[in-house]
């Protein structure tokens, strides 16, 4: 079993990492750090390289540069963690890898939103919350 830290690009994502591994020692579990690319993500990369080299991205080059992403977090918060890359709905597929790695918990940061924010646009860390197979923790992240 792992703990699970879902992080994005922010520089929140060092915060979500170190509460996760905190987290994992409390309960002497290991780290995973998940970063999910999303579909506009995913056609922005694809873009930029078929411009510039006249090929698409393998699917598998994607993945990688997720995993990239939380491995930054993972240098950032100074922590022993393993990334892991994603890529599709963050929500879905942060569920979905915690059901399959049977994780012992999955910690997420939410943004500041108002309650009509949250409505237009969703959260992922509300569906995490709403939709995980595991137990959740929300941090707040200055």
């Amino acid at each position: 079993m792992t703990v699970i830290a879902a992080v994005d690009r922010s520089e929140r994502a060092p915060g979500i990492v170190a509460h996760a591994a905190e987290l994992g020692e409390a309960i002497d579990e290991p780290v995973e750090v998940v970063h999910v690319l999303t579909r506009n993500e995913f056609v922005s990369l694809e873009r930029t390289n078929v411009n510039e080299t006249g090929e698409t991205i393998p699917t598998g080059d994607v993945v990688q540069i997720a995993a990239d992403i939380a491995a930054e977090a993972i240098e950032r918060a100074d922590i022993d963690a393993t990334p892991v890359g994603l890529m599709g709905d963050p929500a879905n597929e942060i569920v979905n890898y915690a059901d399959d790695d049977q994780a012992s918990y999955v910690v997420v940061a939410g943004r500041k939103r108002s309650p009509v924010g949250k409505a237009l646009f969703g959260s992922v860390a509300q569906s995490v919350l709403l939709n995980s197979p595991v137990p959740v923790v929300s941090v707040r992240v200055e």
